[in-house]
């Protein structure tokens, strides 16, 4: 009986060792996709930035260009 108790006592180990396994793994994909997702909203904000100074530059030069029509 000896044997049977310790193969069983293996199988439970090896077991929870691919469960823990399984766990992290999920864990990382998680952590994953949060990171990705966070670069994705740092790329937004910059692509909204440069869509706000290019839209100022615009204005700008409109604005420049009406003050010589006022001349």
């Amino acid at each position: 009986m000896g044997f049977l108790d310790n193969a069983k006592d293996a199988a439970e180990a090896t077991g929870k060792k691919v469960g823990e396994w399984a766990d992290d793994t999920k864990e990382r994909l998680s952590d994953k996709v949060d990171e990705v997702q966070a670069d994705a909203e740092v790329k937004k904000a910059e692509a909204d930035v440069k869509r706000a100074e290019a839209e100022r530059d615009s204005t700008k030069a409109k604005n420049e260009y009406k003050e010589d029509l006022r001349d």
